[in-house]
């Protein structure tokens, strides 16, 4: 064990953090794996065993203090671009049957949808232009 360089043991442990960032998909995982390649690095640089760990430890930390709340605000973005479904929320339809809280047709983007209207109370009549809210299903909820 003792004829082993240090700097084979850090790359090691960079592939040992490498595997649970597989298999699990948590990003610090490969923050940690980093900081070990640069702490094998340093070892195969000549440095001791103090600047090693502290390399790891500097890099490591700075990673998950720098990248990760990066990668967290972009996760939570939502796509720029709507499609299906979504692009259809917030688009103004006429109604085609009479909407009420039990069903209706309306022609959304072209096409004739089953409709029935957000609020059960309400109901809209035959050229009147409403609003998707949400779509369940093959049915527009209209408001």
């Amino acid at each position: 064990m003792n004829d082993i360089d240090a700097w084979v043991w850090w790359l090691v442990g960079a592939a040992a953090l490498g595997i649970p960032l597989v298999v699990t998909a948590m990003p610090e995982f490969g923050m940690l794996a980093v900081g070990a390649v640069v702490a094998a690095v340093f070892a195969g640089l000549g440095f001791g065993v103090v600047a090693q760990v502290l390399a790891f430890v500097v890099v490591s930390v700075a990673l998950i203090a720098v990248v990760r709340p990066i990668a967290l605000r972009h996760s939570r973005q939502r796509p720029q671009l709507a499609t299906g479904v979504d692009a259809l929320k917030g688009k103004q339809a006429v109604v085609l049957e009479r909407v009420d809280g039990s069903g209706g047709r309306i022609k959304l983007a072209g096409e004739i949808w089953s409709a029935r209207a957000l609020d059960t109370e309400r109901a809209y009549e035959v050229g009147q232009e409403v609003d998707v809210v949400e779509i369940e299903g093959a049915t527009a909820i209209v408001i």
